[in-house]
Order: structure tokens, then C-alpha cells, then sequence
């Protein structure tokens, strides 16, 4: 198909996730043709640095030819292989081991699904099952954070608390509750991170008790929140909701699926703060995004109540077609090699520090308000005043404006609505490329800046500093 008919074809017919329709069919759809390390080309020849990874997945970076290979002799071997039936696959079988010797201590389990979304739509069907096979049916409430993003299933989806993913799917449902999340930028003047942590168990234990603890099931929540705008808790605040749930008698599911796979420095963030969940689920970095999975752990408890009496003959009826399967799994096994033994998580870690100075820098720009980040995960907030923090007013459409202007120059980040500017760059990320990030990046924001309407909205010190 010519450019042209591709993009009209795209208009007219594919459905594209977390976007307004009308608006799409009017821009039209920018074609990605190919992608090799860092970069991408779309079908005009544009090379641009990708900073988020895809969709904070592609972490081992685009093109790596082991994965192909891998992918190409288990689709020669052995192309699909159910898990139903008592049947399983090498591949699905050895990942799953690997998981759970690399995972907290406390998770002994591995449930492979298609990819986060349905990872936490698993988890959640796992914990009901879990509190009525053990005789506690009345433990059904679910408590999530404000700004916390927990996939677009039916159900996970009213977790997630994010308005466009509850705007007209009547969500959330009754038994789905938030907290305030732990955004260090948005706290009165003086909130220190050990009154952040405090705050955050204090509204938990609060919602708890207002509920009944026999009523609570668990607390969800990813260790930085992704999709709400990279909201980084101070060093703490995880173990300490972790041991907080522990005192409440409430399960405690870690939400991976972003941070996991290196995304914050080791591993998985929990192993930060040597936090053991309940349950954790992860997806995107487990295959790179070269392939759809994702996967719930669990631990051992959880698994026994769920599987009951040895002389129960009735079957545990979640499942699907998909799950654990064998390609996924070949990829996801070269992919774990990759990180340890190609170098790509000490890269990561290697590479943090000037990815965070980075950031830092760019605080002296007139737009930006806050620079927050941990690992090769983070963000700047832009703000219309420095002193008050006061955001744009959303009728000026910056995130807009700075997307378009960030293509002009070649780089792909996340810029949410809110105006915050996600990053989430590949661990394969070097000097050069955090060189072109950030000089791009700072293009993206002056051209910007010059536009007669974004200073306008400037207001007090942001303005005089422009």
C-alpha cells in the first residue's frame, strides 16, 4: 500500500487505544516502518529517538537479533502449545522457574497471561477466589490509589484511577476504592518524605477501619506511578504500605508492569526496599515487547487456599488461550538473558545518574516546574507559575503543542495531559543518545516556549525567567 492509502486505511478502519476517535480521524496516524537500538523510522524516513521505550516496554531496545532467533526456532519447534488439558511447553516451563528464582522470596507462583491489563484482571480474580475458598467472603473491597493506573479490563479498570478510564464504563465499581497518591510536588509547602509516608499509611489504616478489616481484601499499587505522571514515592513509603498491609490482615499487590525488568535500577522495585507482596504482576520488559505476556506471581499461601482440598475434583475456572505461551515464554527467557547477562540492567544502573542530571537540568527552564525520576523512569511537570505551581489552563492544549514540536525534533516521549512529560528511555540508552535526548528535548521546549500563546500563559517568575 502507498503512505497515503495506509494512512487512510488506518482512519477508516483500526481502533486505536486511549484516544479521541474523532480527533485521530481527523490528524490521521503516523506509520512506524522499522526501529533498530534506540531509534525508530517512520514511513517517510524520519529517524527519531525513541525515549519511552514504545509504550515504556521496548527495554532491551529495538532489533536485537538474539530474540529473533529465539522467537523463529520455538515458532519452528513448537509454534503454539496449550496449558489446558494438563499440557504444557519448555519454554513456559523454565520462564516460569526463572521468575520466581529472580522475584521476591515470597512468590512461588507463576500465572502467565497476555499482558498487564489482564494481569491485574487475573490477580483480582485470584484474590476473590483466594478469600471465599478460605471461608472470608465478605472480604471484597479494594482499595488503589488516586492517579494509579491498573490496566483497562472491566474490572481493573475502576482500580486505575484515571477519569477517561471511568468516563462513560461505569467505573469505578462500588467495592473499588483510592487514597490520595504520595506526589511530593502537589503536597503543601514543607511536606517532608517522612510526613509523605506517614500521611499515605495513616489514609490507609484510616480506610481500612472505616470499611472493616473483614471487609478489605487488598491494597494495589505500582512502586512509582507510570500513566498518572511518573509519581516517585520517597525511599520508604513501599515497605512501609507493605508492612502496613501486614498489620491490617490485607493482601498486598505490587503492580510491576511498568517499573519491572530493570525500568527503576534492579530488577523489580520491590527489591529496593527488599518489599515481599503477596502478589506481583508484571508484563511489559518481560518480553520487551517483542511479544505479548505478562504474568502474575503469587505466593504460596494465596496458591494453596486457592487450590484447596486435594479431595475438591472442581476445576479453578480462570484461564486462557494464550496464557504461557511457548513463543512469549522463548522470548521472554532471551530477554531475562539479556538484562544479566548482555549487560543491560548494569547499563541501566549506569547510565541513571546522567539520565537524572538530565532531568535536573532542564528545572531551570522557564515550563518546568519539577524534575522527578528514579532508575531510567521519570518526568517533568510543567507548570504556568513556578511560585504557586499553578498548571496551564487545559484549553491551551500544551501536551499537544509539545508533541508536535518533540516529533520536529525527533523525539518520541510521553507528554500526558496534565503536562507532565514522561521518559522512560531503553537500557541499552548510552552517552550519545542521552546527549541527543536532552538537547533535543530542551529544542522541543524553547520552540515551544516561543509559541505567543504558551508565553502568555506564563505567569510571575516563570514569565520574568523567560
Amino acid at each position: 500500500m502507498s503512505n497515503s492509502s495506509l494512512i487512510d486505511a488506518d482512519r477508516k478502519h483500526l481502533i486505536h487505544p486511549v484516544i479521541n476517535y474523532r480527533a485521530h480521524e481527523a490528524r490521521g496516524t503516523t506509520v512506524l516502518e522499522s526501529g533498530q537500538g534506540a531509534y525508530l523510522r517512520d514511513i517517510d524516513g524520519n529517524e527519531l529517538l525513541d525515549a519511552f521505550a514504545g509504550l515504556w516496554c521496548v527495554n532491551v531496545g529495538y532489533g536485537q537479533q538474539s530474540i529473533v532467533e529465539a522467537a523463529t526456532r520455538q515458532m519452528t519447534k513448537l509454534p503454539y502449545a496449550t496449558t489446558y488439558f494438563h499440557f504444557s511447553s519448555e519454554p513456559a516451563i523454565e520462564l516460569a522457574e526463572k521468575l520466581v528464582s529472580l522475584a521476591p522470596a515470597s512468590l512461588q507462583h507463576v500465572y502467565f497471561t497476555l499482558g498487564g491489563s489482564d494481569a491485574i484482571d487475573s490477580a483480582i480474580r485470584f484474590i476473590t477466589h483466594y478469600f471465599n475458598a478460605t471461608g472470608r467472603p465478605a472480604k471484597k473491597q479494594m482499595i488503589a490509589l488516586e492517579r494509579g493506573y491498573h490496566g483497562s479490563s472491566s474490572v481493573g479498570a475502576g482500580l486505575t484511577a484515571l477519569p477517561a478510564f471511568h468516563r462513560n464504563f461505569d467505573l469505578p465499581l462500588p467495592h473499588q476504592l483510592h487514597l490520595p497518591s504520595p506526589y511530593a510536588y502537589r503536597q503543601p509547602q514543607g511536606s517532608d518524605a517522612q510526613a509523605l509516608i506517614a500521611a499515605s499509611v495513616a489514609a490507609l489504616e484510616a480506610k481500612v477501619a472505616s470499611l472493616g478489616a473483614e471487609n478489605v481484601a487488598a491494597f494495589f499499587c505500582e512502586p512509582i506511578q507510570g500513566s498518572g505522571g511518573v509519581i516517585v514515592p520517597p525511599v520508604g513509603w513501599l515497605k512501609a504500605m507493605r508492612d502496613a498491609c501486614r498489620r491490617l490482615d490485607i493482601l498486598f499487590v505490587a503492580d510491576e508492569v511498568i517499573t519491572g525488568f530493570g525500568r527503576t535500577g534492579p530488577l523489580f522495585a520491590c527489591e529496593a526496599e527488599q518489599v515481599e507482596p503477596d502478589l506481583m504482576t508484571v508484563a511489559k520488559g518481560l518480553t520487551s515487547g517483542y511479544a505479548p505476556m505478562g504474568a502474575v506471581l503469587m505466593s504460596d499461601e494465596i496458591y494453596q487456599g486457592i487450590a484447596g482440598d486435594a479431595r475438591d475434583t472442581a476445576v479453578v475456572g480462570h484461564g486462557q488461550t494464550y496464557s504461557a505461551h511457548p513463543v512469549s515464554a522463548a522470548i521472554g527467557l532471551e530477554v531475562l538473558r539479556l538484562y544479566q547477562e548482555g549487560g543491560l540492567l548494569a547499563n541501566g544502573i549506569a547510565q541513571a545518574p546522567r539520565f537524572a542530571a538530565g532531568l535536573d537540568a532542564l528545572l531551570a527552564h522557564p515550563l518546568v516546574g519539577d524534575s522527578r525520576h528514579r532508575g531510567l523512569l521519570g518526568a517533568l511537570e510543567l507548570v504556568a507559575d513556578k511560585n504557586s505551581r499553578a498548571r496551564f489552563d487545559p484549553s491551551l492544549k500544551l501536551p499537544d503543542r509539545i508533541t508536535a514540536a518533540a516529533y520536529r525534533n525527533r523525539l518520541v516521549f510521553r507528554a500526558f495531559g496534565d503536562s507532565i512529560l514522561g521518559f522512560a528511555p531503553a537500557l541499552c540508552f548510552g552517552e550519545a543518545e542521552f546527549e541527543q535526548l536532552f538537547g533535543r528535548l530542551r529544542r522541543t521546549l524553547d520552540d515551544v516556549l516561543e509559541q505567543a500563546e504558551v508565553r502568555a500563559a506564563l505567569r510571575g517568575a516563570s514569565r520574568a525567567a523567560a
